[in-house]
C-alpha cells in the first residue's frame, strides 16, 4: 500500500471518540504530517484541504416545509454527486402511517456511475434495528433517536457515520415500495469534496438479506422426542448455516445487524442461541473464523441476560422479549456487531454465516444486513426480496407460533 493509501485509511478509521485509537498511523507517522482524510476526534486539529457540503430536504422557498413527499413506486433521489469525495454523514426520518414502513422503503447508493448499486436495504435495517421497528440505541457508526408516546416504536432520527467514498460520483436514492405515500421525508447527505481518491480506496457496501423460515437440521417432531439430539449435531461445513454476506474481490468486512424472530423453538427451551458464527475467507473449505455461539459473537454471554444495551461497536438494538406472563417466550430481537476495530480482510472472496441454533437446529426468522468496504466491481447482489416477503410476522402471529411448537 502506498502512502497517500495509507494516510486515506487512516482517516476512515477515525470514527468518532472510540477513532482515537484506530486513527494511529502505522510505521510510527503518527505526527509527521496530515492524513489526507482526517477523520475521528484524534485528528480533529489537522487542517483539511476538503470542502464541506450537504445534500437536503430544506425548503426552498426559504419557509418550514423542508421535506418531501415521495408517492408509492416513486423513487426519490437524494444526493447526485459528481466528481471526488466521501459521505460523511446521512440523516433521515420520515412521516409515514403504513404499518411496517421500515421495511417497505428501500435506501439505495451507487458509486462512481455504477448500474447496480452497492447499497440495497430496506429503511430501517440499513440504521441497525429489524422487523420495521424503532427504537433508541447508539453505537459508533450508527444510531437511532425516537420520539416520545405513539412515536416511540413508529419514528426515528436515524442516522450514519460509515465514511462511503467515491472517484466520480455518487448516488443515494430511497424508493417507496409502500401502497400509501410517504407524507414527509426529512434527510441531510453531508459530504465533502475532494481533488481524487487513491485508486486502491475501498467502496463502501450494504445488503439485506433473510430466510424464512430458516432450514433446520432436525424436524420438529425429532426435537420434541430426542432432545439430546440438539446438542449432539455435528457442523463443519457450514452448509446449512444462515448467510449474513457473500462478496468477491478485495477488501473487508466491517460487521452486521442480525434479526431473529423466534418462531419455531427446541420445546422448552425458550432461548434461540448457540450458533456458533463461521467466516469463510479466500474460498476456504474449512472457515478459519468460527465462534462459540450466537451470544458470543455478538460480544455478550449466557443467553442475552441483561437484554437490550447499547454500546460503540457491539449490542441488542431491540429486544422484544420476554413477555410478562408469557413464561420463556423470546419474540424478536436485533442484535449488532460492527468490526470498527478489528475489520476481517480478504483478498479474493468472504462468506460469512451464522448457525441457526446449535448445529442448525432452529428453524426461525432471520434477517441481516452486512456493512463492508470493497473493490469494484462487486459481484451481483441476490434480488431484493419482494415487499410481502420483506414484512416482519405480526407480534401476534409470532407469539402463536411461538408457543405452536411445544
Amino acid at each position: 500500500m502506498n502512502s497517500m493509501s495509507r494516510r486515506f485509511f487512516q482517516g476512515l478509521a477515525g470514527l468518532g471518540a472510540a477513532g482515537m485509537a484506530a486513527a494511529q498511523p502505522q510505521g510510527g507517522r503518527a505526527m509527521s504530517g496530515a492524513p489526507m482524510m482526517p477523520g475521528g476526534l484524534d485528528q480533529i486539529f489537522w487542517a483539511r484541504k476538503a470542502k464541506r457540503k450537504r445534500e437536503a430536504s430544506w425548503d426552498r422557498n426559504g419557509k418550514n416545509s423542508d421535506r418531501v413527499p415521495v408517492a408509492p413506486g416513486q423513487t426519490h433521489v437524494m444526493a447526485d454527486l459528481r466528481g471526488a469525495g466521501c459521505v460523511r454523514h446521512i440523516w433521515i426520518t420520515v412521516a409515514h402511517e403504513e404499518p411496517d414502513y421500515l421495511r417497505r422503503l428501500v435506501l439505495r447508493a451507487y458509486w462512481d456511475g455504477e448500474s447496480a448499486p452497492s447499497v440495497e436495504t430496506p429503511l430501517g435495517d440499513f440504521f441497525g434495528v429489524g422487523h420495521a421497528k424503532a427504537t433508541n440505541y447508539w453505537s459508533i457508526p450508527l444510531n437511532m433517536v425516537t420520539g416520545s408516546g405513539a412515536q416511540r416504536g413508529n419514528r426515528a432520527g436515524m442516522n450514519c457515520f460509515f465514511p462511503m467514498p467515491f472517484a466520480r460520483g455518487a448516488r443515494i436514492t430511497l424508493e417507496n415500495q409502500g401502497s400509501a405515500p410517504v407524507r414527509s421525508l426529512y434527510y441531510y447527505v453531508d459530504y465533502e469534496t475532494l481533488d481524487s481518491v487513491p485508486d486502491d480506496a475501498l467502496r463502501f457496501h450494504a445488503q439485506w438479506r433473510r430466510e424464512n423460515p430458516t432450514r433446520a437440521s432436525l424436524k420438529i417432531e425429532d426435537r420434541v422426542k430426542d432432545k439430546a439430539k440438539v446438542g449432539q449435531m455435528v457442523n463443519l461445513d457450514g452448509a446449512l448455516n444462515y448467510v449474513i454476506m457473500e462478496a468477491k474481490g478485495r477488501g473487508h468486512y466491517a460487521g452486521c445487524a442480525l434479526s431473529i424472530d423466534h418462531i419455531n423453538p427446541i420445546p422448552d427451551v425458550g432461548w434461540f442461541g448457540e450458533g456458533d458464527d463461521m467466516i469463510f475467507i479466500d474460498g476456504e473449505a474449512q472457515p478459519s473464523l468460527v465462534g462459540t455461539g450466537t451470544e458470543d459473537y455478538f460480544c455478550a454471554a449466557w443467553g442475552y441476560p441483561g437484554g437490550f444495551n447499547s454500546m460503540p461497536y457491539h449490542g441488542i438494538s431491540y429486544a422484544g422479549g420476554p413477555v410478562e406472563g408469557q413464561g420463556v417466550y423470546s419474540g424478536k430481537w436485533t442484535m449488532y456487531r460492527y468490526h470498527i476495530e478489528d475489520p476481517v480482510m480478504f483478498e479474493k472472496s468472504i462468506k460469512v454465516t451464522i448457525e441457526h441454533g446449535p448445529g442448525n437446529v432452529q428453524a426461525n426468522d432471520y434477517s441481516s444486513i452486512a456493512f463492508w468496504y470493497q473493490t469494484e466491481p462487486h459481484e451481483p447482489f441476490p434480488g431484493l426480496l419482494p415487499v410481502e416477503a420483506r414484512l416482519p410476522i405480526a407480534d401476534a402471529d409470532s407469539l402463536r407460533m411461538y408457543w405452536k411448537s411445544y
